[in-house]
């Protein structure tokens, strides 16, 4: 998720907000360890567990070949890469109109405020698939803009007009659009009644023990109870009963004030809010993004945001039982006693791991609003052994209110001394299985600095490697298979890495070689047969470190056998991000985040175009069942 060509969002605010160099760790790794001797204490091989006496997953005796595909190759192509009889195809792009009165994107002008806000968003990345009456309704966040394409007409491409700047605005948030096949292809349903954009100008509602506070109140509304819009929204995930989960992520980056000596309070810059954004210039057109006028709005961002895609009149809701940080994606998960479980990561470098248990269970006719109001909320403690808890978060435990740890939830995790991540991104639980998967993406700062709320970064547990680069898929399975239990173990599914320029632990684990290797996952999803997809969002360079790892790509693991095929190869540039299946399982749809962020791609269209975001929908060309 990067916020121009040469920043990624991390990287900017730690530019605002430098932090410490190195600090004190007791149990830093001090020497480089050897591929096999680093490997030993981590994982097996396959990906089998090691720590702590787990077990195999079920059904570990049936470890057949479960990949209906030839794996392909690295690529550096402009262009998707697809197994040999399979073929992709362009559902949708950014700015696509939704509806008839809708104007054609324009090469040149890149559009107006006005016809952004009848298409298609930017920059997709969580997707979810709904039925309703017959209907396929397709729910796509719509995470950011690269300025220099969207105000790419511009010749600095950078706003001059307050014009440009709504048109980025209402180029975020979430897009809602009914698909229909007519035989051959999926297509937009030009004019549907369920077609939809939510964007930072939708009227939402604020939910659960932080709402009312006075942290959440503003002179727009002194109630505390109903906010503006949604930004930013990176992974996703669906309820039980149906609705859209959209997962509010870098929402900092949107604040700024008119002098840019103006401090902020210690607990928004534990977020990263500061007086400068990063450039998108909204507090120019709305008072609500000056920090300096309005303290309290950044609390009012970062949070899962509820929709209901079968209502289209439906006011989306704000969780905030479910804590405020840079939310990834919301896993959830049916307890075997009926309380539903969430599983939730925060993406920064050096932040938590989350669940959330509801006090009430799920069923026919349950208030489902309680069940995402009054609950629990926990963060990840990892041991070194491969044992872990989770820690309650609760006013006994930190001295903070309820609404408090909703509101301040990374200082919350803080003050009980949660174990920090390499960028907990994307979790997902396996449906065949109790175990639950998250996507640590990178971290270069492991063993180098603290995160920024000053808790040390030790390399240690699942997070292993200093200064890493590459990223790794840890794996826990919750004691009992109870996911509400206290306890539960932990392995590393996979440590990505490239063994064909290292031969020590930045070469990666067993069940990474010279045909199959990546760095930065980030997306993941199971598919119905229980194979576990693997979305990257890396370095594509191709040289030095990254040599031979070509553009970001999407693989398959089977988490029986530890075995990762790659699957598909996505354009120059770009992030694979977003992943669901058709209703018969025959067509999968996969975004592609900004392709030629840095001004070397033409997809999807080609020639001289402008590059744009958009969905894929993969097949096989045996018109067969894909996943």
């Amino acid at each position: 998720m990067k916020n121009d060509r040469t920043l990624t969002f991390d990287e900017f605010d730690e530019a605002v907000n430098p932090r410490p160099e190195d600090c004190d760790f007791d149990q830093v790794v001090e020497e480089a360890l050897s591929r096999r001797g680093f490997l030993g204490g981590v994982l097996a091989m396959g990906g089998f567990a090691a720590l702590g006496g787990a077990v195999l997953p079920r059904g570990a005796e049936a470890a057949s070949n479960r990949f209906a595909f030839e794996a392909v190759a690295a690529s550096t192509a402009d262009e998707i890469v697809v197994p040999k009889g399979f073929k992709a195809d362009v559902l949708v792009r950014w700015a696509d109109p939704l509806w008839s009165d809708g104007v054609a994107f324009d090469q040149v002008t890149r559009g107006t405020a006005a016809s952004q806000a009848r298409a298609f968003g930017d920059n997709t990345d969580g997707m979810e698939v709904f039925h309703h009456e017959g209907r396929t309704l397709l729910v796509v966040n719509n995470e950011y803009t690269n300025r220099e394409i969207i105000w790419g007409n511009r010749a600095e491409g950078k706003a001059e007009t307050d014009d440009d700047v709504e048109k980025g605005l209402l180029a975020h948030g979430v897009t809602v659009v009914e698909l229909a096949h007519d035989g051959a292809h999926w297509q937009v349903v030009t004019d549907s009644p369920y077609n939809r954009r939510i964007t930072p100008r939708t009227e939402m509602a604020l939910t659960g023990p932080a709402a009312g506070h006075d942290l959440m109140k503003t002179a727009a509304d002194p109630t505390g109870t109903v906010t503006f819009g949604t930004w930013n929204n990176c992974g996703s995930g669906t309820t039980p009963w149906g609705t859209y989960l959209a997962c509010e992520e870098n929402f900092n980056g949107y604040f700024s004030a008119a002098d840019e000596a103006h401090e902020v309070s210690a607990e928004l810059n534990r977020y990263g809010v500061s007086a400068k954004d990063w450039g998108y210039g909204w507090a120019r057109v709305d008072d609500r993004f000056d920090v300096a006028k309005n303290p309290n709005e950044p609390n009012r961002a970062g949070y899962v945001v509820e929709i209901d895609p079968r209502d289209p009149n439906s006011t989306p809701k704000k969780r905030t039982a479910l804590g405020r940080f840079k939310h990834e994606n919301a896993e959830c998960v049916v307890n075997r006693d009926g309380r539903l479980v969430i599983y939730m990561g925060d993406d920064e470098r050096g932040e938590f791991l989350y669940r959330y248990v509801s006090n009430g269970v799920y069923a026919a006719g349950v208030d489902t609003d309680e069940l995402m109001e009054n609950g629990t909320l926990y963060a990840a403690k990892f041991d070194a052994s491969g044992k872990g808890i989770w820690l309650a978060l609760t006013p006994e435990a930190t001295g903070m209110s309820q609404a408090e740890i909703c509101i301040h939830t990374r200082i919350a995790a803080s003050k009980l001394g949660a174990t920090t991540m390499d960028r907990p991104e994307w979790v997902t639980a396996n449906p065949n299985a109790d175990e639950v998967y998250c996507a640590l993406t990178n971290n270069k700062n492991r063993g180098v600095k603290p995160n920024r709320g000053g808790d040390d970064t030790p390399a240690e547990g699942p997070n292993p490697r200093e200064k890493n680069n590459y990223g790794q898929i840890v794996r826990w399975r919750p004691e009992g298979g109870d996911h509400s239990a206290e306890g539960f173990d932990w392995d590393l599914f996979v440590l990505a890495g490239n063994p064909t320029v290292h031969s020590d632990a930045n070469a990666g684990s067993e069940n990474v070689n010279a045909g199959n290797m990546f760095n930065s996952p980030d997306g993941l999803a199971f598919d119905s047969n229980g194979l576990l997809w693997i979305q990257t969002d890396g370095k594509y360079s191709n040289e030095g470190d990254f040599a031979g790892q070509g553009n970001n790509q999407m693989l398959a693991g089977d988490p029986v056998t530890g075995e990762i095929r790659r699957f598909l190869v996505g354009p120059r540039e770009a992030e694979i991000t977003g992943l669901c299946w058709s209703g018969d399982r025959r067509t999968m749809f996969v975004g592609v985040q900004h392709p030629g962020e840095e001004g070397d791609s033409h997809w999807p269209d080609g020639g001289d175009s402008v590059p744009r975001s958009a969905i894929i929908a993969v097949t096989r060309e045996d018109g067969g069942v894909i996943g």
